[in-house]
């Protein structure tokens, strides 16, 4: 009996047992799909933490303490220190330091710095504002209107003064010079003809005009006729000597090249550039391209090359021109104590975003288009040396 009674107590108990099973087996799936995913995107006005969580940004003239623990709540924002300003919604950990005006650089406050909003500066009386760049000016003293010549537009702290030649006078090699003459510039000095006069005229002008028409189609004619004649004897005279002699491998071969690359640009075993063979060229369209070309470039050895390339006072202008922010700009330079690292930071920015958008994987790889651009942004800050020394580097003919 004592047997039957202790089977009948355990009876009693496996049925909760068996409820806490099956809730722990419902409670599992529903903690898996809680878990944030990797693609997971947040509303606007939100930033993903490193934990996952969708927390609200820290307002301006704030930065961030502690982020939120739970989604849709606000992170652990303070305000900013003096002298330092934060002028958008942000998850940064720092604020910006706040500019001075430069009395050296000929300038003077008109607004001062707030947590909300940086110094606004301007040129002193009697000066200019003259863009460099987006953030970059200097103040240039106001023009003076020559002789002759009239104020068109007073110069202001934006802008320079805008002159204009005095009544009766026209623009000539950067002077103002007296009209004289029934000329282009001097309509107004030129007297009506009669109305018989003016249709002559208008006769001879529309012959002239159909003359010199005829003479540009002859000469557009005379000239096409020669480029085809020259095409068609190079052609010929270029097939006649390669059937002279035997047929022969490519000079270069893509071993050949590959080492030529590797032996002229880096001594290590980091490679540099990639290259790819190319088919050979044929008989009928010779060709003095190589029968390799570098497709891609490893972004950490192009970045120090620039570095040690470009002038550090126009790292910031190189990138700016690049794409990259402001606010990336500053983040960097807040963020690592040395400012050849911050400049390496700068340039990883724009490298990793172009190499993602162009397919790139995980960023280590730069495409050869991003290349051109680099290239194309030198020269138009006047740095021409430097795009030179990597074309060089890189075998860009």
């Amino acid at each position: 009996m004592e047997g039957a009674g202790h089977r009948g107590r355990w009876n009693k108990k496996t049925p909760i047992g068996t409820i806490l099973l099956l809730l722990m087996c419902m409670l599992i799936p529903t903690l898996t799909l809680s878990e944030p995913s990797e693609e997971q995107k947040c509303p606007d006005g939100d930033y993903l933490s490193d934990k996952g969580i969708c927390c609200i940004k820290c307002s301006p003239g704030s930065r961030l303490v502690e982020n939120c623990h739970t989604a849709g709540q606000k992170s652990n924002c303070s305000l900013c220190p003096d002298k330092q300003y934060s002028d958008q919604m942000n998850s940064f950990p720092n604020c910006f330091p706040c500019r001075k005006c430069k009395a050296a650089k000929r300038e003077e406050e008109v607004v001062p710095c707030t947590k909300h909003q940086n110094t606004v500066c301007r040129c002193l009386a009697g000066l200019y504002k003259y863009s460099i760049d987006s953030e970059t000016y200097e103040c240039l003293r106001c023009t003076k209107c020559k002789e002759n010549e009239k104020e068109e537009q007073r110069c202001t702290s934006e802008r320079n003064t805008v002159c204009e030649c005095r009544e009766n006078y026209y623009k000539a090699k950067g002077k103002c010079e007296p009209c004289k003459s029934c000329t282009a510039e001097c309509k107004h000095h030129c007297f009506t003809l009669p109305t018989h006069l003016n249709t002559t005229a208008s006769k001879s002008d529309g012959y002239l005009i159909n003359i010199i028409a005829g003479v540009v189609v002859v000469a557009v004619i005379l000239i096409m006729l020669v480029v085809l004649i020259t095409y068609v004897a190079t052609k010929r005279s270029t097939k006649k000597k390669l059937l002279k002699r035997p047929t022969q491998q490519s000079d270069v071969s893509p071993d050949s090249c590959e080492r030529v690359l590797v032996d002229s640009e880096v001594p290590s075993d980091d490679m540099s550039v990639t290259a790819v063979a190319q088919s050979p060229v044929s008989e009928q369209e010779p060709s003095n391209l190589p029968d390799c070309v570098p497709l891609e470039i490893k972004i950490p050895d192009l970045i120090y090359t620039v570095l040690d390339l470009v002038p550090v006072l126009q790292v910031k202008q190189l990138v700016r021109f690049l794409g990259v922010k402001d606010t990336e700009i500053e983040q960097a330079v807040m963020d690592h104590r040395s400012c050849r690292e911050a400049h390496y930071q700068m340039l990883r920015v724009w490298a990793e975003r172009g190499s993602r958008a162009g397919g790139g994987g995980q960023g280590r790889m730069l495409h050869w288009p991003l290349l051109h651009e680099l290239l194309d942004k030198l020269r138009k800050i006047h740095l021409g040396q430097a795009a030179e020394e990597l074309e060089t580097k890189y075998g860009i003919q």
